[in-house]
């Protein structure tokens, strides 16, 4: 779930086969720019332009100059790459149940990515505990509607509801956007491949002492999650992030010689009804047909959550919460003792959470045409 960009020492050459791709392939799906512009401290705005927002943790753990950065820093930025992580879970959860037809290609690529990222967490879980962190899962759990963890891609509101074509060009796609050149901008967004591969810099700067002791092993849809005990593991378990999100440099594909599209794609296919393809060196959603799915009407849930629901969907609302809250204590529980039987717990949790999720799609809001939905709250 990630998008990439040039690093300051970087030559400027070094990316064009990326950049183009991306550009060809993001300007195909006229994907919404998610990221409003935040400007560097040192940089004044240009007349007529709003002040910059203030800087969120991940782009303030991003001004420390590399030679100052220690494990502290590894873990600050880590404990963000997880609540990134689990953050889009959710409302993935939310799309694909609501998908009447599981069978459908659409409810088909997004379960994909459901577990893509349930693999993301996972890794970057096994990377803080390798430099001494721990996870906070329940702690730092995600409020919806709300921004992505850590203050990546301002500007953007992840919200829940059911499969709509607004929820997928507007969240999924949102989320999941690639880099693309933007013409005449004197601000850099700051985007979450840039976050993962200042990680990367700083894991290569610090080789930090990896420790497998609460690192876990299990297989997570088609990956098997790996243990980190060199910089050459970590190199690769933050390139599967990115090509699962993102794409190859050359390709949609989530990894060479892999006929899945990433995600950003995969979302993209969906809104646009037809599979990408390449086109005279161009890339097209012109491809085969990709019906969208019908969907229960699940309506965007409200801040708050939902307002005096009626006591048959509060009863739903509560044991789906109780249900989730269980799930993010296991997946604590897990990697603070390397607990395996805990992350077991928790996968078979998360499995729990669709029987009331989907009950809750189809009961009615009085005076509506939509339907309750669940909205993940801690208990």
């Amino acid at each position: 779930m990630t998008e990439t960009r040039r690093t300051p020492e970087e030559p400027a050459g070094a990316s064009l086969g990326r950049r183009g791709f991306l550009a060809s392939a993001a300007l195909a799906a006229a994907a919404p720019v998610a990221a409003s512009s935040t400007a560097q401290a040192s940089r004044r705005s240009a007349p007529g332009r709003l002040p910059a927002p203030e800087r969120g943790p991940a782009e303030r753990l991003l001004a420390v100059p590399l030679r100052h950065r220690r494990d502290d820093w590894l873990q600050s930025a880590l404990r963000i790459a997880v609540q990134i992580e689990f953050a889009t879970i959710p409302p993935y959860l939310c799309g694909w149940w609501s998908v009447q037809d599981r069978k459908s290609e659409a409810a088909q690529l997004i379960r994909r990515v459901v577990l893509d990222e349930m693999y993301h967490l996972g890794v970057v879980c096994n990377l803080l505990v390798a430099v001494g962190g721990r996870p906070a899962i329940r702690a730092a759990a995600p409020v919806y509607p709300g921004p992505l963890p850590g203050g990546v891609h301002p500007g953007l509101t992840v919200y829940l509801s059911g499969l709509t074509k607004p929820f997928v060009h507007d969240v999924m796609m949102a989320i999941e956007a690639p880099a693309a050149p933007l013409a005449d901008s004197a601000d850099d967004p700051l985007s979450i491949g840039l976050f993962y591969e200042e990680l990367l810099r700083t894991f290569r700067s610090t080789a930090p002492d990896l420790s497998t002791a609460r690192q876990l092993r299990r297989r997570v849809g088609v990956d098997e999650l790996p243990l980190v005990t060199t910089l050459d593991d970590v190199e690769n378990a933050i390139d599967a992030i990115r090509e699962q999100g993102e794409g190859s440099s050359g390709s949609p594909a989530d990894a060479p010689g892999d006929d899945h599209v990433a995600h950003y794609y995969a979302f993209a296919e969906i809104y646009h009804g037809r599979q990408l393809r390449e086109e005279g060196g161009d890339w097209r959603y012109s491809g085969a047909v990709v019906p969208f799915p019908d969907a229960r009407p699940m309506a965007r849930v409200p801040a708050g959550g939902w307002d005096s629901p009626p006591d048959a969907a509060r009863r739903l609302l509560d044991a789906f919460d109780s249900a989730y809250t269980a799930m993010l204590d296991s997946l604590d529980a897990a990697w603070a003792d390397g607990d395996a039987k805990a992350l077991a717990a928790a996968v078979r949790g998360m499995g729990r959470l669709e029987s009331p999720a989907v009950e809750l799609m189809e009961m009615p809001i009085p005076g509506t045409q939509k339907t309750y939905g669940p909205q993940f709250r801690t208990i």
